[in-house]
């Protein structure tokens, strides 16, 4: 089931991915588990219209999983869709900072995220209200890339979350 919406004058049509066939569910999903990574974010691209996040292949997986399943049987209603937004209003405290970040597309909490800097390797631990390093809970990236470095850094950049800009 696909949604459709208004498009606005001048605008192009947005992609349109088709249902999946019920019967397809089954083959699909346990087609993930053996996918390669490659494959995985081909199918990310055909059935999100768009480029795979950089996040871990388990990421992938359950989210493909859950998007074959959506294809084939229907996403949320929106009345749940409305609680969950109210109920993540209430975890954020409306704080615009931490919508951003959830928006941003944060990676899931227990994910590692490894740097090499300077031949020493650093490791990550996303938590559920920021970041880990060394036993020391951090609110950004950015500040664990300086406290690495000694100068400032885009955190999310510096850790490869995201690309320079040209």
């Amino acid at each position: 089931m696909t949604r459709a919406s208004k498009l606005k004058p001048g605008s192009t049509p947005a992609l349109i991915i088709p249902a999946i066939p019920k019967p397809d569910v089954p083959g699909r999903l346990a087609a993930l588990k053996t996918a390669t990574t490659p494959d995985l974010k081909q199918m990310w691209r055909e059935l999100f219209g768009a480029e795979p996040p950089p996040y871990n292949r388990r990421f992938l997986e359950s989210r493909l999983s859950y998007r074959v399943q959506e294809l084939a049987y229907g996403g949320l209603k929106p009345e749940t869709l409305q609680r969950l937004a109210a109920l993540g209003e209430q975890i954020d405290g409306r704080n615009i900072t931490l919508r951003r970040i959830r928006q941003d597309q944060r990676p899931i909490t227990g994910t590692r995220l490894i740097r090499e800097y300077q031949g020493v390797e650093y490791v990550v631990t996303v938590t559920r209200d920021g970041f880990d390093w060394q036993g020391r809970p951090y609110q950004s990236l950015s500040a664990i890339a300086r406290a690495i470095t000694g100068t400032r850094w885009n955190g999310w950049l510096f850790f490869g979350l995201r690309k320079a800009s040209a």
